[in-house]
């Protein structure tokens, strides 16, 4: 078994304009993991930059609003809400909420930066 603290994880800045935690990823994790599992956080009137990724993911929203663009499509998304991100979607979240908007990244199979293209 593998506990994770998150008041003993570090945030990282990532390359999209988000604050990562990065909960579990098969490079830190040593039960064969495929995926990885991190949580983001935006403050209010961010959003991250255009961007697309091999893997699939799943969304979930901790707290806050969001718009989270999918390709051509915008979905509004608060508290308790998910969205799966097919593969190589185009994509990007925007707070548009008064508080942090915290959510849950599921990423399958497992983020790597070289699998992730900066569209703008």
């Amino acid at each position: 078994m593998l506990l994770k603290k998150n008041s003993e994880i570090e945030s990282i800045q990532g390359g999209e304009g988000t604050n990562i935690k990065q909960y579990f990823h098969p490079h830190n994790t040593q039960n064969g993991i495929e995926y990885s599992l991190a949580q983001f956080t935006l403050e209010p009137g961010k959003k991250s930059t255009l961007h697309k990724i091999k893997s699939s993911e799943i969304y979930y929203i901790l707290e806050g609003k969001a718009n989270l663009r999918i390709n051509e499509e915008v979905l509004e998304l608060e508290k308790d809400d998910s969205v799966y991100v097919p593969p190589n979607s185009k994509q990007n979240i925007e707070n548009i909420g008064e508080q942090n908007l915290r959510f849950l990244c599921v990423v399958e199979p497992a983020w790597k930066k070289e699998d992730e293209i900066i569209l703008e």
